[in-house]
């Protein structure tokens, strides 16, 4: 379990999943994430992500997950987040995605952390830049449209160990 200022973050169960799955559906979060409650799982069993529910007053309100290159030439972790729209615009993604930028650097002993939020991702960049994470290069074509038919970019940020904010 890690704590927040805001948040609690748990290892995902599968109690969370109805609700993680509901908060995917939301048209918000769909456009992002698309059908990933399609697979077979989800989000549970993946061995190359660690998944945390987010909690607010002990409520699913998200998920956030990482995962690690362990290559000692390219040692980082990445980081994926969703949460509720109901909750957005309170700074609990800033309070997660900080929670557990400070777990990936202070206890996994990561360096560098990179997090890549669809270049039109207004609200996301905000958030990420807030914690401290830097724009480094549009990724062109990065990742399918949510509907199937189409591309659009990413923006591939990073962050440094001493730059969280």
């Amino acid at each position: 379990m890690l704590h927040g200022d805001l948040i609690e973050l748990v290892p995902v169960t599968p109690a969370h999943v109805p609700e993680l799955r509901r908060i995917l559906r939301t048209p918000e979060v769909h456009l992002r994430w698309g059908d990933a409650d399609a697979e077979p799982g989800w989000p549970l069993g993946d061995p190359e992500v660690t998944c945390f529910t987010v909690l607010v007053d002990e409520r699913v309100r998200g998920m956030i997950q990482y995962g690690e290159e362990e290559d000692p030439g390219y040692r980082h972790a990445s980081i994926d987040i969703f949460l509720d729209p109901a909750i957005h615009g309170r700074g609990i993604g800033r309070d997660a995605v900080r929670t557990v930028a400070r777990h990936l650097i202070r206890d996994r002993g990561h360096h560098r952390l990179v997090i890549d939020p669809a270049a039109d991702n207004d609200a996301a960049i905000k958030c990420y830049a807030s914690v401290g994470f830097r724009p480094v290069g549009v990724m062109r074509h990065y990742e399918r449209d949510h509907d199937g038919n189409g591309w659009h970019d990413g923006l591939l940020m990073d962050l440094l160990a001493g730059e969280l904010g």
